[in-house]
């Protein structure tokens, strides 16, 4: 999507709502070099690429959403890695900031809010674990927590309230000309999540990913140049 639509330019600040595994995160991160900032958020630990300053935490939680707000503004900065937080217990709050080796510190202190670039949003919702407890292993799927639950109905709904979330964020972050991209499993109520972004946005793509599976209702809208003086 970013070769085609040229989402990342040197000295971007990029949100990554949903970073593990971090392809995203990666991709970002090398094309806003040298002076781009990439920060990721997700509910599960996961090692964050090198140069990316990550939280773990639920992006739901006004408290996860509030300390991402202050550390993009600087009013935070990010804990040193040997400070790192155990395994968060409620998933409800947030737990302390990570960075990889070589991330680059907060933006300066600012009275402007929007001053993010791109939002990209890859969150799915979780649903309960039932069996997988006694495997401690980070790359397997239940301990990962699963984020399909094979009922469409379901999937969509969960989607649509993380796009929510996700726009909300975006409309209170995002630069004017700014760009924000979602993924949602497809259902009645996105033709309305259509609609808002045009709202808000110049251009409005729908994409399907190549990699995902032809029977797969996972898409994505890719939101171009955040329109001026827009509040959602």
């Amino acid at each position: 999507m970013d070769a085609r639509y040229r989402l990342f330019k040197p000295g971007n600040v990029v949100v990554d709502l949903g970073y593990a595994p971090g392809s995203w995160s990666q991709v970002a991160l090398d094309r806003t070099r040298p002076s781009g900032k990439v920060i990721g958020i997700d509910l599960i630990p996961a090692e964050p690429p090198r140069g990316v300053a990550t939280f773990q935490g639920d992006f739901l939680s006004p408290a996860v959403q509030k300390m991402v707000k202050d550390f993009i503004s600087g009013t935070i900065q990010p804990c040193s890695r040997r400070h790192r937080s155990s395994a968060v217990e409620d998933m409800s709050q947030p737990s302390s900031i990570e960075v990889g080796p070589g991330a680059p510190a907060a933006a300066k202190s600012t009275d402007k809010a929007q001053v993010v670039d791109i939002v990209l949003s890859d969150m799915s919702a979780p649903w309960e674990q039932t069996s997988g407890f006694n495997v401690n292993s980070l790359s397997n799927p239940y301990h990962r927590l699963m984020n399909t639950s094979g009922v469409a109905f379901r999937d969509h709904a969960g989607s649509m309230d993380l796009c929510d979330a996700a726009l909300h964020f975006a409309s209170e972050t995002l630069k004017t000309g700014g760009h924000f991209v979602c993924k949602f499993y497809q259902g009645s109520e996105d033709k309305l999540l259509e609609q808002r972004l045009k709202e808000m946005f110049s251009k409005v793509h729908r994409e399907k990913p190549e990699s995902s599976r032809t029977e797969s209702k996972e898409a994505y809208f890719v939101a171009l140049r955040r329109k001026a003086g827009f509040s959602n």
